[in-house]
C-alpha cells in the first residue's frame, strides 16, 4: 500500500450516493473502484487488491451482509457496512459477520472520511505488527493463547477466527489483564476516537467473543462485564 494510493471497492446501487462518495473519497487521494451491486462488488474483489471495501447494506442481487460473509470468509479486508435503517438488527448483523465498522445513513462526509482513515490506519498498524519479530512472545492466559505477531488465537488447542477489530479488543483486554475497561476507552483504542460510534458496538463484538473462546458464553472464563462501566479479562491463570 506504500507504493500506490490506498484502494478501496465502493459498493452502493443508488449512483447519487455512489458519485458523492467516490468525489469524496478521491479528493481524499484514494483510488476507488465501484459497484452496483453484491454481484458486480464480488467480481471487483477477484479482479484486484483492496485496502477497504465499503458496501452498502441494501443492495440488489445479492445484499451488502451476504457479500460480508462471504469477503470475510476468504480475506481480513477492513470492511465497513452502510446502512439506511435505523434498526439494530442491521448493525449487530454486519458486525456479527465481520464488519469491522457501520456508518448509519445519512451521514456526512467528515464522517465517512475519519472512518475511512481509521479503518486503513488500524489496518496498516496491523500489517506492520505481523511483519516485526515477536519480541514479547505471546500472551498466554490459562488456555488461551495470543499470538500478537501473527494475529493468532488459539483456545484449549484450537485455532479461532477472530476479524480485526475482535482481536484490537482482545488483545487490548488481554493485555492489561484486570484492568477494566469502559465502551468508550474501547472505542478510543480499536478506532482511534469514540466519535460518531455507538458504545453498544463494543458489546456486539464482547458477545461475538465469548461464543468463539468460552466454553459457556454465559458463564465467560475469560470476558467479565464489569457492571455499569465495562469489560475487563481475566486476571488470574
Amino acid at each position: 500500500m506504500a507504493d500506490r494510493a490506498p484502494r478501496i471497492l465502493l459498493a452502493d446501487d443508488e449512483r447519487s450516493v455512489q458519485t458523492l462518495l467516490t468525489f469524496a473519497l478521491e479528493k481524499d487521494g484514494y483510488d476507488v473502484v465501484v459497484a452496483a451491486n453484491g454481484v458486480e462488488a464480488l467480481e471487483r474483489f477477484k479482479e484486484q487488491t483492496f485496502d477497504l471495501v465499503v458496501l452498502d447494506v441494501m443492495m440488489p442481487q445479492v445484499d451488502g451482509l451476504e457479500v460480508c460473509r462471504r469477503l470475510r470468509a476468504k480475506s481480513s479486508v477492513p470492511i465497513i457496512m452502510l446502512t439506511a435503517r435505523s434498526e439494530e438488527i442491521d448493525k449487530v448483523l454486519g458486525l456479527e459477520l465481520g464488519a469491522d465498522d457501520y456508518i448509519t445513513k445519512p451521514f456526512s462526509l467528515r464522517e465517512l472520511s475519519s472512518r475511512v482513515r481509521a479503518a486503513l490506519r488500524r489496518a496498516g498498524m496491523a500489517a506492520a505488527a505481523s511483519e516485526e519479530d515477536d519480541d514479547d512472545g505471546p500472551i498466554t492466559v490459562h488456555e488461551l493463547v495470543l499470538d500478537r505477531a501473527r494475529r493468532r488465537v488459539t483456545v484449549r488447542g484450537d485455532s479461532v477466527q477472530t476479524t480485526f477489530v475482535e482481536f484490537e479488543i482482545l488483545l487490548a483486554l488481554a493485555g492489561s489483564r484486570g484492568r477494566v475497561f469502559t465502551r468508550d476507552m474501547l472505542l478510543t483504542r480499536i478506532w482511534g476516537d469514540s466519535a460518531y460510534r455507538d458504545p453498544r458496538t463494543i458489546d456486539v463484538h464482547i458477545r461475538h467473543l465469548r461464543e468463539k473462546i468460552e466454553r459457556d458464553a454465559k458463564d465467560p472464563e475469560y470476558l467479565f462485564t464489569v457492571r455499569g462501566v465495562g469489560y475487563r479479562f481475566r486476571d488470574v491463570d
